[in-house]
């Protein structure tokens, strides 16, 4: 009986995998709609609509533990939202349904949907703030790199690790001015710098696909729910990876103590991001280096999309063609 259990569990697992590819690519269309149109809202309304139509569609009973914003922030897949048709499986969900708004606004390379989902209380539950980040592909030593040192002696030690110079490390770091001193101090040791403008998912990612990215370290601040995203991703195929909350006034210290996070100040490892049995899949909206973007033909929608699993270490890619005219349903 318990092995049968664990077979029909399993294929719960397996099936549930498959379907999540339907989540994000429900999501991806809607969005890749209003490609280029400068709209950022409405991309991101449009994707937010459609993956929580097909959400509520899976047999599962879920909660949005890490989403849009807090309920008073977001009217759907807010954090604490439950999703699916309350029958299957309690699991916790973490959405980006568009990573890369202003990518899409504006037609520009590397926008996806993104979601994850694991077995309740897997995924860091906490408010929609800021996170500081650091990240790095398999191979190293654990430890190598960590969220305390300074960026000059994170691009050394991995510098080393790697056994090379510290001008043959590239980091990742989003444009943003508040990071301009962590690029200096990066560049001051001869590293090179590259500078994304959004999608800080897809950029930890890139750390673990070195030898094709030319990336080695992902280093700054970015949002939470990219940074558990991430983390997920992560643990399926390998690297390390810390995140802190920044919670810098009261009112965030409030709301994270009011989600069970009683140490504003507590260094998460990947682990803590993103634990148990944890699936990641994404689907590209505009082309970028990790997916293609959707394409509108006479008569289908052509889609991209990648899956990983941490349990297995599974990275699947699925090139879907959506017929029916041309027409994708979203209802």
């Amino acid at each position: 009986m318990p092995d049968l259990v664990i077979k029909q569990q399993d294929i719960i697992e397996r099936i549930l995998t498959l379907e999540l590819v339907r989540v994000t690519e429900r999501a991806a269309v809607a969005s890749a709609r209003l490609r280029g149109r400068g709209d950022e809202k409405a991309a991101d309304q449009a994707a937010v609509d459609a993956m929580r139509r097909e959400l509520n569609r899976l047999p599962i009973d879920g909660t949005v533990v890490i989403g849009e914003g807090e309920r008073d922030e977001a009217p759907m897949l807010f954090i604490g939202e439950r999703v699916g048709t309350a029958t299957g499986p309690k699991m916790d969900i973490a959405v980006d349904p568009l990573e890369g708004t202003t990518l899409c606004a504006k037609d520009m390379p590397g926008s996806i949907a993104v979601m994850a989902m694991a077995q309740a209380g897997s995924l860091l539950n906490a408010p929609d703030v800021y996170m500081d980040k650091i990240a790095i592909g398999p191979g190293y030593p654990q430890g190598v790199v960590d969220l305390d040192a300074t960026p000059e002696e994170n691009i050394h030690a991995l510098a080393r690790a790697k056994g090379v110079k510290p001008g043959d490390i590239t980091a990742l770091i989003l444009d943003r001015p508040r990071h301009a001193e962590l690029i200096a101090a990066c560049r001051r040791v001869g590293a090179s710098v590259r500078l994304i403008t959004d999608g800080d998912v897809a950029g930890v990612i890139f750390t673990a696909q070195s030898e094709s990215t030319g990336v080695d370290i992902y280093m700054g601040t970015g949002g939470a729910p990219e940074g558990v995203l991430a983390a997920g991703a992560l643990r399926c195929v390998g690297g390390q990876m810390q995140g802190r909350l920044i919670l810098d006034t009261e009112a965030k210290r409030e709301r994270a103590r009011k989600m069970g996070i009683m140490d504003p100040k507590k260094k998460y490892d990947m682990k803590e991001l993103a634990s148990g049995d944890v699936i990641v899949c994404a689907t590209g909206v505009t082309d970028g280096p990790l997916l293609r973007g959707v394409k509108f033909n006479a008569d289908l929608i052509e889609t991209e999309t990648v899956i990983y699993r941490s349990v297995t270490g599974t990275v699947r890619r699925i090139q879907a063609e959506h017929r029916e005219m041309g027409k994708f349903r979203l209802d």
